[in-house]
């Protein structure tokens, strides 16, 4: 058997949790490779609606094995309140949910250290989450993390090590903070952590692949925002592409099937950085109150601009996108006229080609096309789409070459038309 990988192909906040969720009966195994509880994946069905930081997206679908891998930072006390949360809702994860021994953790100080990190940029600040994801990544990188094994081996040793080295850059930086509570807090996260069932993952996974088991591997945040690939230095700290679920699951690339690529009909972007096709005028404030643009997790609003097709291009590119899946199709149910960017001028010159330089001199060359004008909400089968509804469709696969599989017309799980059916 192989992995099969589903990513989002823009900024984040594609609406990657449902479409997990929707295809989680054709698995046996969920598992996040990468990320931190900045990624929220909303879901809803049966009239609830829940948000989901560090569980993978296939909680909700009994019987299955749900892993967060090892490319994952995951903070303790965040943990604890998500799992209570979902317990507290019917959904205990004690029994369904392993966490990899070599996932990192986020400490307290990783989020003092975010918070002064951006201070220290001022008007150049990226715009995090101040979830101390940036800081657990570098630590990571720099060989000095605190992994999730090690809270079963001398913790206090290492943790204390780890914090006094992170007091130091703190008092270098002249910031002030108090971390007690904060402190005492992620310390019966840790007690929490260690009533789950804690695993060597990439043993885990390929003895599954061996058994004949299914396995889908849940992304988080968005190609755009990876990390060497992404608008640098406006990105995550992880490689959020394909690649990346070989490393954050210890799968070999040979392991990896079909590559579900996820995109909104539209685009967003949350916090600093270049976006092209965003829109300050009264369209891309009807975009975000239509589509209810804000962050799950920061509550924040999120920048709306229309769809990119260079970028998305390159995103299916380094992913390897053998399917397409179109999110929020309904939030363009009422123009009159749909816009997609189909190159940049930089420069004064006319490029499709993803550039190595983002920034707010580029501008989008773009093809428009009739709106549909239909409420595509109730809609169950594609043989209800109207006719500019189908060309939109034909549009973006001739520009991008690959099949849109699974179109959303609206947030419940049951609002979900599959397009293609298997032999």
């Amino acid at each position: 058997m192989k992995v099969d990988v589903l990513l989002g192909l823009q900024w984040g906040d594609e609406g990657k949790g449902k479409i997990v969720d929707v295809l989680t009966p054709n698995y046996d195994v969920i598992s996040r490779f990468q990320g931190g509880p900045n990624a929220g994946h909303t879901l809803e069905f049966n009239e609830q609606k829940y948000i989901l930081r560090s569980v993978p997206s296939g909680i909700f679908q009994g019987g299955k094995i749900n892993i967060i891998g090892n490319g994952v930072v995951l903070d303790p006390l965040l943990f604890k309140q998500e799992a209570e949360a979902l317990a507290a809702s019917g959904h205990d994860l004690k029994k369904k949910l392993y966490i990899s021994k070599k996932a990192h953790l986020i400490l307290p100080t990783h989020r003092v250290l975010d918070a002064a990190y951006e201070a220290a940029k001022g008007a150049g600040k990226i715009g995090t989450t101040g979830k101390g994801i940036g800081p657990t990544y570098t630590d990571k990188i720099s060989r000095n993390g605190v992994r999730v094994g090690d809270i079963l081996h001398d913790f206090d040793t290492i943790y204390d090590a780890a914090k006094a080295r992170h007091e130091a850059i703190l008092k270098s930086l002249h910031y002030d903070y108090d971390i007690r509570e904060l402190e005492k807090q992620w310390f019966e996260g840790i007690e929490y952590l260690k009533e789950f069932t804690l695993i060597d993952s990439e043993h885990v996974i390929n003895n599954y692949l061996k058994e004949g088991k299914t396995v889908l591997a849940e992304g988080a945040q968005g190609t755009m925002l990876d990390i060497d690939f992404g608008s640098y230095p406006f990105v995550t700290s992880s490689n959020t592409i394909c690649a990346g679920c070989c490393t954050g699951l210890g799968v070999a690339p040979r392991n990896i099937g079909e590559v579900y690529g996820i995109f909104k009909a539209y685009c967003t972007r949350v916090g600093s950085g270049p976006f092209p096709t965003e829109l300050f005028d009264e369209t891309g404030d009807k975009l975000c109150e239509i589509g209810h643009e804000f962050g799950s997790v920061t509550g924040r609003r999120r920048r709306c601009g229309w769809i990119d097709l260079v970028a998305l291009k390159y995103s299916i590119m380094l992913n390897g996108v053998t399917q397409l899946i179109m999110m929020k199709s309904d939030v363009l149910d009422s123009f009159e006229t749909i816009k997609a960017c189909v190159g940049y001028f930089i420069d004064g010159e006319e490029t499709t080609e993803f550039p190595y330089r983002m920034d707010d001199s580029i501008r989008p060359i773009y093809a428009e096309l009739p709106g549909w004008k239909t409420d595509m909400t109730e809609m169950t089968n594609e043989d209800e789409f109207p006719e500019e509804f189908n060309a939109y469709i034909s549009f973006l696969e001739e520009e991008l070459g690959v099949p849109i599989k699974i179109v959303s017309v609206g947030p419940d799980r049951a609002q979900t038309i599959v397009r293609y059916t298997e032999e």
